[in-house]
């Protein structure tokens, strides 16, 4: 089920380290290629020399060797790999992944690396439920890396509880499960709008909104995972994308987005506006910073062009054209209205009346509106996981 495909494994200091032998051989009956990567402290645990023979390439842990000097590229494992498994990872390296460290070459490699990535946690039952690590492990899920969620069971301190990483079987099913995925959209390239616009003022001001980009990302790895090619219109955002399928065109206003979206439009079978670009714009951007000399001041305004409402217009049989509404009241008829009056497919609606949807959080609350107005309000979850939804139904409507 893994033939052909290449396997990076990084270990970390951790007693389930014994357990990745057993997977090695898995992977290797599998038809998988497997390269393996040790922080220093995995090797009390688990010796180079066990791991090498049965990989049959050499396990690397420092960035060069010292007998000669030859470099061992954090880039080139990075590119080289389909998947980046690091299990067992520990407390001290989840927390290092979290915040961008990269002091051994498993770090840097997680920085450079340009594949997919799952994470196995190992460790005791209260450093596994402590609050900072809980929080390490949103930041990397929330980086689009996929978490493999550890037992609860007999500890090695003796204590039961969670942080039992997965046992080798259930972690080889995990990845064949992501490598059979199905290629919906295989041959098929999609438009992806994400993040705000920078509307600028004067040269150190500008008028945006809380957007992070997180809900356009998702969708761009979701759709990316199930085969498409997909062209990325991202505005200023702090999310990566990581699967090599993804080409990130990146814009500042609103008019570049427009350009952008216009631009692509046309060579797409999706494009789904999930950017929060701004309605209005200064009518004139002032040279010089504005001073602070009048007790109050005012700032004339003008509309930004529609992007949506563009690509309504030129959008061609066959096409798939999916926009967001944001709303606060009468939130399914503004939305249906939207959805006609710019020639959309599908409308993706939230409402700031949703705790835990909208701007700035990991999970976000939907209700999917496509152009028969068949509604489908969706649980809370993660935008991941929403992602997964839109991607679904987007299926739905190219049969229709």
């Amino acid at each position: 089920m893994l033939k052909g495909k290449k396997i990076l494994i990084g270990i970390t200091g951790s007693i389930a380290a014994y357990k990745i032998p057993f997977l090695v051989r898995l992977f290797l009956k599998q038809g998988a290629e497997v390269r393996i990567l040790l922080t220093g402290a995995a090797k009390d645990f688990v010796t180079p020399l066990t791991l090498s023979t049965l990989s049959g390439f050499p396990v690397l842990t420092d960035f060069f060797e010292k007998a000669d000097g030859s470099w061992h590229s954090h880039v080139e494992l990075g590119n080289w790999a389909d998947v980046y498994l690091i299990a067992p990872v520990s407390a001290n390296t989840l927390s290092k992944l979290a915040n961008g460290m990269a002091d051994n070459l498993l770090t840097a490699t997680y920085l450079a690396a340009k594949c997919p990535v799952f994470f196995a946690p190992a460790m005791d039952v209260d450093m596994f439920n402590h609050p900072s690590t809980q929080a390490n492990i949103q930041k990397l899920r929330d980086f689009g890396n996929t978490l493999i969620e550890p037992d609860e069971g007999e500890l090695a301190s003796g204590l039961y509880g969670a942080g039992r990483m997965q046992e080798p079987e259930k972690i080889l099913e995990i990845l064949i499960d992501f490598f059979k995925k199905k290629k919906d959209f295989e041959g098929q390239t999609i438009l992806i709008s994400a993040g705000p616009t920078y509307e600028s003022i004067d040269p150190v001001r500008f008028i945006s909104n809380h957007s992070s980009g997180r809900m356009g990302f998702a969708l761009a790895e979701e759709f990316a995972a199930r085969g498409a090619e997909v062209k990325l219109i991202s505005g200023p955002v702090a999310v990566s994308a990581t699967n090599k399928n993804i080409k990130i065109t990146k814009v500042v206003s609103a008019l570049e987005m427009f350009n952008a979206c216009v631009e692509i439009f046309p060579q797409v079978q999706v494009a789904i506006m999930a950017a929060a670009v701004a309605d209005f714009a200064p009518a004139g951007v002032q040279s010089k910073k504005i001073k602070k000399t009048e007790e109050e001041f005012s700032i004339k305004m003008k509309k930004t062009s529609d992007i949506l409402k563009e690509l309504g217009r030129i959008k061609k049989k066959g096409q798939v054209l999916i926009g967001f509404a944001l709303e606060t009241n009468n939130v399914i008829e503004n939305a249906i209205q939207k959805l006609h009056n710019k020639n959309l497919d599908l409308i993706v609606l939230n409402s700031l009346k949703d705790a835990g949807a909208g701007f700035g959080y990991t999970t976000n609350k939907v209700t999917l509106i496509d152009k028969y107005e068949v509604i489908k309000a969706l649980d809370l979850k993660l935008k991941s996981e929403v992602a997964k939804d839109i991607a679904d139904k987007v299926i739905a409507l190219q049969l229709m």
